[in-house]
This record gives structure tokens, sequence and C-alpha cells, in this order.
């Protein structure tokens, strides 16, 4: 097992902690994460674009003119697609871009990206983010003590760090769960807990 140091956050060095090889020492695979970044976006989707088609738009409901002796073609509808102010054919309507990923992609894809972090050297476990109150200047002075400008904290069960970060252009703070690939590619530091790196590992090495 990979060693690291364990720092407080004045970036202090307290002690030190190890890393499980099976999830910050595997291999990364690319393609994996890129899969994942797709399904995370598709997902993402809101899926709200429409159009009206001939049975939506308003109006049309006599017929133009008659239906022989005008010279002009037979029309039942001034909403037909073929009329300006008609309806559209084949356009866009509400739907979900969702669609399944298997949850041993979906695992191997988050331990590439916690291992491609590891190997960057931009892995940095901290005892606690002790914060005894909501104040983002603490959280500015611990990421600049670190080097880093962008970041994403992982802390459990830590209000007043999830406040104070908020604020911050490209610095995230979230619970272990919320660790996810596309965040983790967003920003360029990962920054967690020794108590969130325990339970993170717990999940990945089943």
């Amino acid at each position: 097992m990979a060693v690291v140091d364990l720092y407080n956050m004045k970036k202090e060095k307290v002690g030190e902690v190890e890393l499980a090889d099976a999830v910050f020492a595997a291999e990364v695979k690319p393609h994996l994460i890129h899969e994942m970044v797709l399904w995370q976006l598709a997902k993402r989707r809101s899926g709200t674009a429409a159009v009206k088609n001939r049975s939506s738009v308003r109006g049309g409901g006599s017929k133009p003119w008659r239906q022989k002796g005008t010279g002009r073609a037979r029309s039942g509808t001034s909403r037909s697609p073929i009329w300006r102010g008609g309806g559209v054919i084949f356009g866009p309507q509400p739907r979900s871009y969702e669609y399944k990923m298997p949850k041993k992609v979906r695992r191997q894809a988050l331990i590439s990206a916690l291992s491609s972090k590891f190997q960057e050297g931009k892995l940095f476990v901290l005892e606690d983010f002790a914060l005894d109150e909501v104040k983002t200047k603490k959280v500015a002075e611990m990421l600049a003590s670190f080097g880093v400008d962008s970041a994403m904290l992982v802390c459990d069960d830590n209000r007043n760090l999830y406040l104070s970060a908020r604020n911050l252009p490209r610095v995230m703070a979230v619970g272990h769960r919320g660790v996810n690939v596309y965040d983790l590619l967003k920003h360029d530091s990962l920054l967690i807990s020794a108590a969130a790196l325990s339970s993170i590992q717990g999940a990945l090495e089943k």
C-alpha cells in the first residue's frame, strides 16, 4: 500500500495514512473515464426542447378553400407543415437522454479518476476540515497554503465547510457519496479528510 502524508489545514504534516492500491494505484483507463463523463452529461440534460407539430398549432380548423375548382392544390388545413406558420415535422419533443451504465464500469471509471489524481500528485489527505464557523476566508487560506485554486473538498457531515466553500470559484465541497468522475476532472486537486478517505476505500474495495 502507498503511504501519503496526513496534513492539517495549514499543510503541516501530522502523520501518515495508507492508500488502498486497488483504489489509488490502479491502471488509469481513459476510455472508461470518457464513457463515464458522457453518461453523466447525458443524465444532466434537461431534455425540454420541444416544437409544435400540426396537431399542436393553434387554428387551422376549417378547410382553407374548396376541394375542387380553384386551380390550387388540395388542402385540408392551414396548419399543414408545408405552410408557413404550420406545424413542424419530426421536431424535438421532451425526452430523457439518460441511458444505463453497468455498475462495474462506473466503479472502475471512478477508481481510474482517483488513481489519476494520486499519480499526478494532486491528492491531499487532511486530518479534518476544522471549521468552528462559516468562514470563506479560512477555506481560501487553506487552499492557498496547499497552493491550489481549483479543488474538490471531500468531508462528511461538515456543514460549515459546505457553506464556506460555496462562494469560492472553482471550489466544490461534497460528502464522500458525492465524489464523481466529472467533478474530479473539472477540479485540479482533491483534498479529502481521513474519514471520507476511509469511506471511499471501503466502498470501492468491495
